[in-house]
C-alpha cells in the first residue's frame, strides 16, 4: 500500500513548515505529500500566519523535490475558473517533471468563501460547476497540439482555446475526486477520476462508497483501472504515553482517533491500514495535522511504511 503524507496548512503553517514536511516525506520514502486548499483556519487554532495557496505553493515545492508526488485533497472548484486552473496545474507538473495529482471537489466550507469573497452557489450549482469543470480541464489537456478547444455549458463557455500549456503526461495528471455521497459522486468519479479517495470516514462507510463507485463504474461500462483510496488522521506512538501526546497535541483523544482515525501504536496502524486494503483501498492519506513534528514521520516510515 501507497502511503501518502497529508496536510492542513491553513491551521498555521508558513511555506517553509510545509517544504520541511515535503522534503522529510520525500527523504524518508514516502509516496507523496499532499495539501488541502482552504483559505480559512478550523476550530480553535489562530491561524497564524495565515494562508497559503495551494497552486503557488506546490509550484515551489515542485522545484525543491524530485521523486515524491504532489498534489491537492482537494481543490476547491469555487476558487478558480477552470482555465486558469488548467494553466496552473499544467505549469506546477511540468516544473515537477510530471509529478502532479489534482484534487477536485466542490468546495464546501462556506465561512472561508465570506472570508475572501468569494461566490458560494448552492449544492447543486456547485455540482453542476464542478462537472463542467472536469470536462473543460480533461478537454482542454487531452487536445492535439495546434488544435483548439472549445466548450459550451451552463455556467462556463470557451471559444477557441490553444489549449496550453500541455502537463507532462498525455491527457493530463490523475485526476482525484473524493466523498461518500450516495449519486452524483460516484457517478462523476466513474466518469471523470483516475483515483476516488474517501475521506475520514470509518471502514464500513468507506467500504460502502467504495461499493458505490465500483457499482457506478459497472453501470456506466467503465473498463479504465480506477485506484481507491482514503485519507485518515494519523497519531502513531511507541508507546501509549506518546499516543496521548500526540493527540493531545492536536485538541484529539487517542481513544476517540483509535476509532475515527489511524491512532495507536505501528502495530495497531500497521492492522487497520491491513483493513482498509482488504477493502481495496490501494493508497492512503495519512493527515498529519502536527506539521512540527518530524519525529512522528520517522516513526511512522521506519514502523508502519513497508510493513502494509
Amino acid at each position: 500500500m501507497r502511503l501518502r503524507i497529508f496536510t492542513e496548512p491553513q491551521q498555521g503553517a508558513t511555506y517553509e513548515t510545509q517544504l520541511a514536511v515535503a522534503r522529510a516525506a520525500e527523504d524518508l520514502g514516502f509516496d507523496a505529500f499532499f495539501r488541502s486548499d482552504h483559505f480559512l483556519k478550523m476550530g480553535d487554532v489562530t491561524g497564524e500566519p495565515g494562508p497559503t495557496d495551494s497552486w503557488i505553493t506546490l509550484g515551489a515545492l515542485a522545484r525543491e523535490t524530485s521523486r515524491i508526488r504532489l498534489g491537492t485533497l482537494v481543490t476547491a472548484g469555487t476558487f478558480r475558473y477552470p482555465g486558469p486552473l488548467a494553466i496552473s496545474v499544467a505549469q506546477v507538473d511540468q516544473m515537477s517533471g510530471g509529478r502532479v495529482d489534482l484534487g477536485l471537489g466542490t468546495g464546501w466550507y462556506e465561512e472561508e468563501h465570506t472570508a475572501y469573497g468569494i461566490p458560494f452557489p448552492s449544492l447543486g450549482e456547485r455540482f453542476e460547476r464542478l462537472e463542467e469543470q472536469l470536462q473543460i480541464l480533461t478537454g482542454l489537456w487531452g487536445t492535439p497540439s495546434g488544435e483548439t478547444f472549445s466548450f459550451s455549458g451552463e455556467h462556463y463557455t470557451l471559444s477557441g482555446s490553444p489549449a496550453l500549456p500541455k502537463p507532462v503526461r498525455p491527457g493530463g495528471p490523475p485526476i482525484i475526486i473524493g466523498g461518500a455521497g450516495a449519486k452524483r459522486t460516484p457517478r462523476l468519479a466513474a466518469r471523470y477520476a483516475d483515483e476516488y479517495n474517501v475521506p475520514f470516514h470509518q471502514l464500513k462507510d468507506t467500504g460502502g462508497a467504495f461499493d458505490r463507485v465500483r457499482a457506478a463504474c459497472a453501470e456506466a461500462g467503465r473498463t479504465r483501472p480506477l485506484v481507491y483510496s482514503a485519507a485518515q488522521v494519523v497519531c502513531c506512538g511507541r508507546d501509549e504515553a506518546e499516543v496521548k501526546r500526540r493527540a493531545e497535541a492536536i485538541g484529539r483523544k487517542a481513544p476517540e482517533l483509535r476509532e475515527n482515525g489511524l491512532a495507536g501504536t505501528p502495530q495497531e496502524l500497521v492492522d487497520k491500514l491491513g483493513q482498509f486494503g482488504e477493502l481495496g483501498a490501494e493508497c492512503l492519506y495519512l493527515q498529519v495535522l502536527d506539521m512540527s513534528d518530524l519525529d512522528h514521520l520517522e516513526l511512522l516510515a521506519s514502523e508502519v511504511m513497508g510493513k502494509v
